[in-house]
């Protein structure tokens, strides 16, 4: 069987840890029966030797098949386009495609929301795993049920085609983890509402199709500034996307790709633009996705 499973943005500037949205730009996959196990990986990390040695994809796949009562053996064939470590979700692609996948080839049904939630045990934040399984612009919450097990909440928004990203994918990796660590442990109330009021704002912007509101209310001051701080050109490469006709520009998760929004029709000229002044970088055009992972055809 084939599957696919979209690159996400999250964040979005104000909405740290809790919105995030999905890019038509997907890591596929094939998985088929086998005597043995084999793994072929094409794309990003195909010279990466542990990837294949000590495959997550294929680890978190065995554990939740095996749980559903499966024991064949597979081959697994990756053709993947989402960049390692650049804030695209390339992690959450990977824990959100192994165990819809692992459903599938068990002959369940994948619920999207039962594997939205299993996601949980893998992946901390619900911001990049919810637009990977949903699609769209999403709103999700992290919430214990009466079990007292964590789950997720969440609300999706379809982006209509008016609009379209621009990503700059530099070189320079940005890991996670480490991206985390250099975070304030205590905020200002001042800087949480600064944030909390934006990221309202943000969400309704983008349910209204309010545009226009997205420069203003997708600023931060809980985590971009820090990260950024690091490898300091991206400030130019956000800076130099606003002045260019993006109608936002934002860290896209912990980075290091700068995310920004623009209209289709002045996607070309801006996608030209960033390419011509960042040339050491890759800056990509792509359109927003609606469908979350998805089974593919042939």
């Amino acid at each position: 069987m084939h599957f696919s499973v979209p690159a996400t943005s999250a964040n979005l500037g104000s909405g740290f840890d809790c919105l995030g949205l999905s890019l038509n730009f997907r890591n596929h996959f094939s998985i088929t029966e086998s005597s043995e196990q084999k793994i072929k990986i094409c794309g990003e990390g195909e010279r990466i030797i542990k990837f294949a040695e000590n495959n997550m994809f294929v680890k978190i796949f065995t554990k939740v098949y095996t749980s559903l009562g499966g024991d064949s053996k597979f081959h697994f064939t990756f053709h993947n386009k989402i960049p390692i470590s650049r804030g695209l979700g390339s992690s959450s692609a990977i824990i959100v495609g192994a165990i819809f996948s692992a459903y599938k080839m068990a002959d369940f049904i994948p619920n999207k929301q039962e594997i939205l939630n299993l996601a949980l045990q893998y992946e901390k934040h619900p911001d990049n795993i919810t637009p990977a399984v949903m699609g769209g612009f999403n709103a999700s919450l992290i919430y214990n049920d009466d079990n007292g097990k964590n789950q997720v909440m969440s609300i999706r928004h379809r982006i209509p085609n008016s609009i379209k990203a621009i990503i700059v994918i530099p070189n320079h990796p940005m890991a996670t983890k480490k991206s985390r660590s250099i975070l304030a442990k205590q905020y200002s109330i001042k800087d949480c509402v600064y944030n909390l009021s934006r990221s309202c704002v943000l969400s309704l912007a983008f349910s209204l199709n309010k545009w226009e509101l997205l420069k203003e209310s997708s600023k931060d001051r809980l985590h971009e500034s820090q990260r950024m701080e690091t490898f300091p050109i991206l400030f130019n490469i956000k800076k130099f996307a606003l002045e260019n006709g993006a109608l936002m520009s934002s860290l896209s998760g912990s980075g290091s790709s700068i995310f920004s929004l623009c209209y289709a029709d002045e996607a070309k000229k801006l996608e030209r633009k960033l390419r011509k002044n960042f040339p050491r970088f890759r800056t990509i055009g792509v359109d927003f996705d609606n469908d979350g992972i998805k089974l593919e055809k042939g």
